[in-house]
């Protein structure tokens, strides 16, 4: 049986509809599993559209079922960005979640993307059982430095700016959001409370006992180790019995790239790590 084409339809939710991408598993298994795919936060959702198709794609000619789904703000789906919450994301993966379980899925796993994996896994630590594994594709480590290197995209632009403002900082622009002004930074409107929600998320406070994690970094080159934060995550969540099988893969960012970029060898071992699945 040949690749189906991926299916575009609208799903309801609240507030507004959310744009989906549903592709069909090629091929059926006797373990009827789906991906739910997160996608990441702001441009590198753009930037990461190609590699999202690829697995995608993949995975379907594997035998399993994929849901991709503009979050709320994002994308396709209705809304503005800067009116998204944090919560109404994560409502959104449970109302995707259970649209494939109403598909008749058996199994629900989840795949995020930088940002994607921590919604991931805080979705998955409330749903408590309710999705299979994780794939983290380069998870973001904290939501503090992840935020400080959004909001100094901001700092360039002002540089870059004939009028802009030379004497801005970091500090200040996180001033500015906690006054409850929002802020517009490379196209986006980053609502204070959005940017609140991402300063409080750590990666090792994330405790995820009843789903397997497939950890999957990208590294410069070949013999380049996990960062000192990451290793520190492991170790946290060693205390509490967790232990994700991690692999480091030689590739480009290509969530951040100036031109799309791929990475053949994440598409690879990602695929690897579920070619037994169900057969």
């Amino acid at each position: 049986m040949g690749q189906l084409p991926a299916e575009p339809f609208f799903l309801d939710a609240s507030p507004g509809r959310r744009f989906c991408l549903y592709h069909p598993p090629a091929r059926q298994l006797a373990e009827n599993s789906a991906f739910l795919y997160i996608h990441p936060f702001a441009e590198e959702m753009n930037k990461s559209r190609r590699m999202a198709a690829l697995q995608c794609r993949a995975f379907a000619a594997l035998g399993l079922g994929v849901l991709q789904m503009d979050l709320y703000g994002c994308g396709d789906s209705e809304g503005d960005f800067g009116d998204a919450a944090w919560e109404i994301w994560r409502n959104d993966i449970t109302l995707a979640g259970q649209w494939l379980i109403d598909k008749g899925y058996d199994s629900i796993h989840l795949w995020g993307l930088r940002l994607g994996t921590l919604l991931a896994l805080d979705c998955a630590r409330h749903a408590k059982g309710d999705f299979g594994n994780l794939v983290l594709w380069q998870p973001v480590i904290t939501g503090q430095s992840f935020l400080t290197q959004f909001l100094r995209l901001k700092l360039v632009n002002e540089l870059m700016a004939k009028n802009g403002n030379q004497g801005m900082n970091v500090q200040a622009l996180r001033e500015i959001l906690k006054s409850g002004q929002a802020l517009e930074i490379a196209g986006y409107t980053l609502a204070p409370s959005m940017a609140s929600a991402i300063d409080n998320l750590r990666m090792h406070e994330l405790i995820v006992d009843s789903s397997v994690i497939n950890w999957l970094e990208i590294i410069p080159y070949e013999g380049r180790k996990l960062s000192p934060a990451s290793e520190s995550v492991l170790e946290a969540w060693n205390q509490f019995g967790l232990r994700p099988k991690v692999e480091l893969i030689v590739g480009q960012p290509f969530w951040a790239t100036q031109e799309i970029s791929q990475c053949p060898a994440l598409i690879a071992a990602t695929t690897m790590l579920f070619s037994g699945a169900g057969s």
